[in-house]
């Protein structure tokens, strides 16, 4: 375990995940006064350790970024349990996202929006104006090519965003995120994956009981029965917690 800036690190399956008190812990330590800190903030979950264990890219851009956070409540469990002293909760993605936002309008902090459809882009930049007067100075939905890459980094870096977040699902906002990073190294990149289609009311969310229970993914197991193959998946980091191979 490391402590830098106020903050721990702890090691789960070779991956460095910094355990943050609280949400508002992690978005203090996020805007650092008026600076926002730059790099990439990724969610990790146990789903997404497994999937990086098979796809040596994957981990190594995991491995790469610059800020990763317990956003399941299986990362929360492990790192409490091989550290005992862990000071650590869980950080919902969707949750965290909206604090950022509701930060950067305070703040007056420019952000890009990148992914999901085009109506749902299009109400998610309407409702954060409306919600935390963000200043929103560009938006490019998920619907775009390899051939088209440099031209929205190009976009971005020419708004001057200071954050930058990528709703297109894992691996990929990852990929493009790391990429974007490496164009204009001068913004946040947050990955959030379906957070715009919940924050616009097109996706349900669990209930609060749910999520402070930490059952957030039984809710979406029961109201999505389809999910069930990929729960069994997880049956190998269940392996890893029993037998502390974490």
């Amino acid at each position: 375990m490391d402590n830098i800036d106020g903050v721990s690190r702890y090691r789960i399956r070779g991956l460095a995940i910094w355990g943050f008190r609280d949400q508002q812990h992690c978005v203090d330590y996020l805007f650092d006064g008026h600076q926002v800190k730059t790099g990439c903030l990724v969610a990790m979950n146990a789903e997404k350790v497994l999937k990086a264990e098979r796809d040596p890219a994957l981990f190594a851009l995991l491995n790469e970024a610059e800020i990763k956070y317990a956003d399941g409540i299986s990362i929360v469990r492990s790192i409490r349990r091989k550290y005992a002293s862990a000071r650590v909760s869980r950080v919902a993605g969707a949750d965290l996202w909206e604090g950022i936002m509701a930060r950067a309008g305070q703040e007056g902090t420019p952000v890009f929006l990148i992914g999901g459809k085009p109506a749902v882009l299009e109400q998610t930049a309407a409702k954060l104006r409306a919600s935390w007067n963000v200043a929103i100075v560009g938006c490019r939905d998920g619907y775009f090519t390899e051939d088209e890459k440099p031209a929205l980094f190009s976009r971005i870096r020419e708004s001057g965003a200071a954050i930058v977040t990528v709703a297109m699902g894992s691996p990929r906002q990852e990929k493009i995120m790391g990429e974007c990073l490496r164009y204009y190294p001068n913004a946040l990149y947050m990955g959030v994956g379906g957070t715009y289609d919940v924050f616009t009311g097109h996706v349900k969310r669990a209930p609060l009981i749910w999520r402070n229970m930490g059952l957030e993914w039984l809710y979406r197991l029961v109201s999505q029965p389809g999910r069930i193959c990929r729960q069994f998946k997880l049956l190998r980091f269940v392996g890893y917690y029993v037998s502390g191979r974490l």
